[in-house]
């Protein structure tokens, strides 16, 4: 693997006469170093004799660094085929993939969905993989996919012995969020950020969500995923592969279904949240690809974390650079954010009094820099629920019910449905990733409107990238409107979630 794609190795064997030898070269890792005493017993507790020979196995191209377990089946085959098991043409067929017990059972590895890619690109007549790497494999549909048990059952197949149908899928889906699914039906008030997220939903916006401590910021956030639109199949497989990369894919598991939700601790380094370390995995961003990225108690995080999101929070897409390779990890994802006003949490509450001096509230205020929230979309207040005369807190035993995430999952669609018409064929998937050209072709303003904008901009400070992102927010509700233009009440709104008019950030 280099980032999301796989590439083809070569394994190739030599038997030389000599001391009985077993050496991987080709720049392998610690893992496939390993896999000499694995394949050495794999072929013994098989039936077959290792040789006492001089094996040297080369895994080509040798300039790139080699990992994982995957090449336990390919060097066993290679080292059959070295000793005349199998025929050396039906082996190179073939791409073969897969980690051996010592008894010689195939096990599954993690990334056989783009390896499965790089196959169907190379032309290769299909792909030998463990039974429980097949329904992923299968999901490359051009490419047949022939699972096995062991490895006499692989020998048994590439040798004509033995035939194996290729593997139909099941199109199976699971969600990537272990959560559940809650509903907007379970919570009581609220409608002003209920509004406001639904505007989120609707065009992917990033929001940071202020407010006390249980007034229902963490709450909200899960639930953002219910009312989100379904992911199109292209979405699946780009979200499918990172999981596969990552070794998130359940035993057996086929296409992700659900939008990711990742809700990573303050306690995150760089390396989780951007991705990085000695093998350059992907972090939570890229985890989050096409879903949400929650982060709560936002000035908790270390600061280098979170100025680290600036780039890809812009350019949706994260670049690793180390000396042996430059790796880019998708990370299209909605961020969401939630913190409490102060270190107290109670700044701004009507019901608690606030124990923080203004110099404590200054530095709290501080741990976020101007660049980071001019990246953010929507600034929501989440106050203490009360009641209709605000005297009282909101009944949450009420015989009422209020709007289901189905409902607004509904009007959500519909808005995502406008914008994949209006963008289609330019690879965005929703206003909040409009580039300069859409927006001078699509978030055109009257003359009224365009007067709010230069007032908003003068008067909130606004710079150009905030005034950008005010105009995708008004594209937005204009869309759950069903309105072709933005109107001066949608632009009206959009002033409203940008003013940033957060308790604690006045």
């Amino acid at each position: 693997m280099l980032g999301l794609d796989g590439y083809i190795v070569e394994v190739e064997v030599d038997m030389a006469q000599g001391l009985p030898s077993f050496e991987v070269v080709g720049l392998p890792n610690a893992a496939v170093r390993e896999s000499r005493d694995r394949v050495r017993a794999a072929i013994k507790n098989t039936g077959y004799s290792f040789p006492l020979r001089r094996v040297t196995v080369n895994l080509a191209p040798a300039s790139v660094k080699k990992e994982g377990a995957a090449f336990d089946l390919p060097v066993a085959i290679g080292i059959l085929v070295a000793m005349g098991e199998v025929s050396q043409g039906a082996a190179s067929h073939f791409l073969i993939a897969g980690e051996l017990s010592l008894a010689g059972g195939a096990r599954p590895v993690p990334g056989i969905l783009p390896m499965a890619a790089a196959a169907r690109r190379h032309k290769l007549d299909g792909i030998l993989i463990p039974a429980g790497n097949a329904e992923e494999a299968s999901l490359v549909e051009e490419l047949p996919a022939y699972p096995v048990g062991d490895l006499r059952e692989a020998v048994e197949f590439l040798s004509g012995g033995k035939k194996i149908g290729r593997y139909e899928g099941k199109a199976t889906r699971f969600a990537a969020s272990p959560d559940g699914a809650p509903d907007f039906s379970e919570v009581q008030g609220q409608e002003a950020a209920k509004r406001a997220l639904e505007v989120a939903a609707a065009g992917a916006h990033n929001v940071l969500m202020v407010g006390p401590p249980g007034s229902g910021k963490t709450m909200l956030a899960r639930r953002v995923p219910t009312i989100m639109p379904e992911m199109t199949r292209e979405e699946a497989l780009e979200v499918t592969k990172i999981y596969s990369i990552a070794g998130l894919l359940p035993a057996g598991g086929g296409l992700v279904g659900g939008r990711p939700f990742r809700t990573p601790h303050h306690s995150a380094t760089v390396a989780g949240l951007i991705g990085g370390g000695a093998q350059a995995r992907p972090g939570e961003v890229t985890l989050g690809h096409h879903g949400v990225l929650f982060l709560d108690e936002l000035s908790e995080f270390r600061t280098e974390a979170l100025e680290a999101l600036r780039q890809p929070l812009e350019d949706g897409m994260v670049t690793i650079a180390r000396a042996q390779a430059t790796l880019s990890y998708p990370a299209q994802f909605q961020l969401l954010a939630a913190q409490n006003p102060c270190n107290c949490g109670f700044f701004g509450d009507p019901a608690r009094v606030c124990t923080c001096t203004e110099a404590q509230r200054r530095m709290y205020r501080a741990r976020l820099s101007g660049p980071f929230l001019d990246r953010i979309d929507i600034y929501l207040n989440v106050p203490r629920s009360v009641g209709a005369d605000s005297s009282q807190s909101v009944d949450l035993l009420s015989p009422t019910v209020p709007e289901s995430s189905s409902a607004i999952r509904g009007r959500v669609e519909e808005a995502r449905l406008r914008q994949r018409k209006r963008f289609a064929g330019t690879g965005i998937g929703a206003n909040a990733r409009m580039r300069m050209g859409e927006i001078r072709r699509y978030c055109g303003l009257d003359a009224r409107t365009r007067v709010l904008l230069d007032t908003a901009a003068r008067q909130l400070g606004l710079t150009t990238r905030a005034q950008v992102r005010l105009l995708k927010v008004a594209r937005t509700i204009a869309d759950l409107a069903g309105a072709e233009k933005i109107g001066l009440e949608h632009l009206a709104e959009a002033v409203n979630y940008r003013g940033r008019g957060l308790t604690g950030f006045n």
